[in-house]
């Protein structure tokens, strides 16, 4: 009985980090569309689900306008043709807004309209994302690896990461919106900067280390290991802080120097690359640099950035700038 019991909390403690881990991976990008891959994929991961998917409503709230898979690669897709639109199964979340769990679908009354071509599922687990009181799309399990049902644990594991989720993409809508009305591309980019890297970076620290106190008892060497990589966290953020309060004061004080040549690279880059890179200022840029030295650093980034779009085949590049003292690292 002891042994039994035991084994129960790890497996807890476990499925804990999973979703911690989970979420913070939701919450680490605020590009909405790469934020629903990333929801859609994590739920799936965490569920250990073979299918999944997520599906965004359109205006009225009453279909599919929207809908992302994971485990369908392009040849199924292909062979199921049109997206579903919410019929069947897949429309009880949009009636009902409440979750659904499904040993077998084919023994469900709602069972219908799958088109020729798509796998054989069983089990299903559908949860809504609601944004405020608002259902913002619904995310679909299919097919439990392993045991075939999915269980009352995991329905609240995917509510817990949907109701993150849903913060989530609030978040990243009202970032759209801030970008739409920003007047100034500078003060945007600072603003950006705090609220993409300080705020996710603080959020996903303090998940880290509410997920480490059930590891001092059961694995002191993890929670240690956390612990160093949350103080690693920190005194990166503080360097984004500094760099965004170096912005705001060169922004105040109208400069047009070597922050600025370097930012109006990056956004020229951006079209070789295919994004733009993201960049972390360390020190006083603009007055502790001579400009000789300037024109050389703005050269050798240009050449390293023509390198990358050319050879890298790279999906993210992070620019550091350093000025401490009289040296300038690049």
């Amino acid at each position: 009985m002891d042994v039994g019991e035991g084994s129960g909390t790890g497996s807890e403690s476990t499925r804990m980090h999973q979703l911690l881990d989970a979420i913070i991976s939701v919450g680490s990008d605020l590009d909405l569309s790469a934020m629903l891959h990333r929801i859609v994929r994590a739920a799936t991961d965490l569920v250990d689900a073979r299918y999944g998917a997520l599906g965004v409503l359109d205006e009225t709230g009453t279909r599919l306008a929207q809908f992302l898979t994971v485990g369908a690669d392009d040849d199924v897709r292909a062979r199921i043709g049109h997206v579903p639109e919410g019929h069947g199964v897949l429309g009880l979340l949009i009636i009902d807004k409440k979750p659904v769990r499904i040993d077998d679908i084919s023994q469900h009354p709602d069972a219908f309209g799958f088109p020729t071509g798509h796998p054989v599922m069983r089990s299903f687990l559908g949860v809504p994302i609601r944004v405020r009181s608002e259902v913002f799309g619904n995310l679909y399990l299919a097919d439990k690896k392993n045991t075939g049902a999915f269980t009352a644990e995991d329905e609240e594991m995917v509510v817990g990461l949907a109701s993150a989720a849903a913060v989530a993409i609030e978040n990243a809508r009202l970032h759209a919106r801030l970008q739409e009305v920003a007047l100034l591309e500078d003060r945007e980019r600072i603003a950006r900067e705090l609220h993409d890297t300080v705020i996710q970076r603080l959020f996903a620290t303090g998940l880290s280390l509410q997920g480490t106190v059930r590891l001092v008892t059961t694995d002191p060497d993890a929670a240690v290991a956390r612990i160093e990589a949350a103080v690693d966290d920190l005194d990166l953020t503080v360097k984004h802080i500094r760099s965004a309060i170096f912005g705001l004061e060169s922004t105040r004080m109208g400069a047009m120097g070597l922050r600025d040549a370097l930012l109006s690279l990056l956004r020229r880059a951006a079209g070789a690359l295919g994004f733009e890179p993201s960049v972390l200022f360390d020190g006083p840029i603009d007055s502790h640099v001579p400009d000789d030295v300037g024109a050389d650093l703005l050269a050798e980034l240009q050449e390293a950035l023509s390198n990358v779009a050319r050879h890298a085949k790279a999906t993210q590049v992070d620019i550091t700038v350093t000025v401490a003292g009289d040296e300038v690292v690049l």
